[in-house]
Protein backbone atom coordinates (compact mmCIF):
# COMPACT_ATOMS: atom_id res chain seq x y z
CA UNK A 1 0.00 0.00 0.00
CA UNK A 2 2.62 2.49 0.65
CA UNK A 3 4.54 1.59 -2.48
CA UNK A 4 1.30 2.65 -4.59
CA UNK A 5 0.80 5.49 -2.59
CA UNK A 6 4.49 6.70 -3.53
CA UNK A 7 4.26 6.05 -6.97
CA UNK A 8 1.08 8.35 -7.13
CA UNK A 9 2.58 11.01 -4.67
CA UNK A 10 5.54 10.87 -6.98
CA UNK A 11 3.63 10.57 -10.24
CA UNK A 12 1.92 14.06 -8.75
CA UNK A 13 5.07 15.44 -7.95
CA UNK A 14 6.88 14.61 -11.61
CA UNK A 15 3.29 16.59 -12.62
CA UNK A 16 3.52 19.62 -10.57
CA UNK A 17 7.48 20.00 -11.36
CA UNK A 18 6.05 20.70 -15.00
CA UNK A 19 4.27 23.86 -13.57
CA UNK A 20 6.89 25.38 -11.60
CA UNK A 21 10.25 24.28 -13.54
CA UNK A 22 10.26 25.29 -17.08
CA UNK A 23 12.80 22.68 -18.15
CA UNK A 24 10.61 19.92 -17.51
CA UNK A 25 7.86 18.69 -19.78
CA UNK A 26 5.82 15.40 -19.37
CA UNK A 27 2.55 14.90 -21.08
CA UNK A 28 0.25 13.95 -19.05
CA UNK A 29 -0.93 12.14 -15.85
CA UNK A 30 -0.44 8.70 -17.40
CA UNK A 31 2.66 9.30 -18.51
CA UNK A 32 3.55 10.75 -15.19
CA UNK A 33 2.67 7.72 -13.42
CA UNK A 34 4.31 5.61 -16.12
CA UNK A 35 7.44 7.36 -15.23
CA UNK A 36 7.12 7.58 -11.67
CA UNK A 37 7.16 3.68 -12.04
CA UNK A 38 9.87 3.13 -13.92
CA UNK A 39 11.95 5.24 -11.56
CA UNK A 40 10.85 3.80 -8.24
CA UNK A 41 11.93 0.53 -10.27
CA UNK A 42 15.49 1.97 -11.44
CA UNK A 43 15.81 2.93 -8.14
CA UNK A 44 15.03 -0.36 -6.67
CA UNK A 45 17.72 -2.40 -8.92
CA UNK A 46 20.08 -0.23 -10.76
CA UNK A 47 19.99 2.24 -7.50
CA UNK A 48 21.40 -0.03 -5.22
CA UNK A 49 23.49 -1.34 -7.00
CA UNK A 50 25.27 2.27 -7.40
CA UNK A 51 24.45 3.01 -3.63
CA UNK A 52 25.90 0.66 -2.39
CA UNK A 53 29.56 0.90 -3.42
CA UNK A 54 29.39 4.49 -2.82
CA UNK A 55 27.99 4.63 0.16
CA UNK A 56 30.74 2.11 1.50
CA UNK A 57 33.27 4.72 0.20
CA UNK A 58 31.65 7.38 2.09
CA UNK A 59 31.73 5.13 4.80
CA UNK A 60 27.61 6.25 4.78
CA UNK A 61 28.59 9.98 6.13
CA UNK A 62 27.36 10.95 2.88
CA UNK A 63 24.35 8.74 2.12
CA UNK A 64 21.34 11.02 2.00
CA UNK A 65 23.73 12.89 -0.75
CA UNK A 66 24.65 9.90 -2.73
CA UNK A 67 20.62 8.87 -2.35
CA UNK A 68 19.88 11.78 -4.14
CA UNK A 69 22.37 11.68 -6.79
CA UNK A 70 21.66 8.52 -7.85
CA UNK A 71 17.74 9.39 -7.96
CA UNK A 72 18.65 12.16 -9.97
CA UNK A 73 20.19 9.55 -13.00
CA UNK A 74 17.37 7.56 -12.36
CA UNK A 75 15.14 10.46 -13.33
CA UNK A 76 17.87 11.24 -15.98
CA UNK A 77 17.46 7.65 -17.45
CA UNK A 78 14.16 7.46 -17.09
CA UNK A 79 13.95 11.13 -19.42
CA UNK A 80 16.00 8.92 -22.07
CA UNK A 81 13.40 6.41 -22.28
CA UNK A 82 10.17 8.02 -22.20
CA UNK A 83 9.40 10.51 -25.41
CA UNK A 84 6.44 12.35 -23.58
CA UNK A 85 9.10 13.21 -20.70
CA UNK A 86 11.91 15.71 -20.97
CA UNK A 87 14.42 17.68 -18.27
CA UNK A 88 17.06 19.78 -19.68
CA UNK A 89 19.91 19.66 -17.50
CA UNK A 90 20.78 17.84 -14.17
CA UNK A 91 20.18 20.42 -11.33
CA UNK A 92 16.22 20.15 -12.42
CA UNK A 93 16.67 16.50 -12.37
CA UNK A 94 18.13 16.89 -8.69
CA UNK A 95 15.52 19.69 -7.76
CA UNK A 96 12.73 16.58 -8.23
CA UNK A 97 14.92 14.05 -6.80
CA UNK A 98 15.09 16.51 -3.72
CA UNK A 99 11.52 16.78 -3.46
CA UNK A 100 10.42 13.23 -4.14
CA UNK A 101 13.14 12.28 -1.15
CA UNK A 102 11.46 15.08 1.19
CA UNK A 103 7.61 13.61 0.23
CA UNK A 104 8.63 9.98 0.31
CA UNK A 105 9.94 11.25 4.28
CA UNK A 106 6.55 12.71 5.08
CA UNK A 107 4.53 9.66 3.97
CA UNK A 108 6.94 7.44 5.84
CA UNK A 109 6.85 9.33 9.13
CA UNK A 110 2.74 9.98 8.94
Amino acid sequence: MNFILLILLNAAILLGMTYILPTVTIKNFTTALLVALVIGLLNATIGWLLRFPLNIVTFGLLSFLVHLVVTAVMIKIADKLFSDFYIKGFIPALIIALVMAIAGSVVSFI
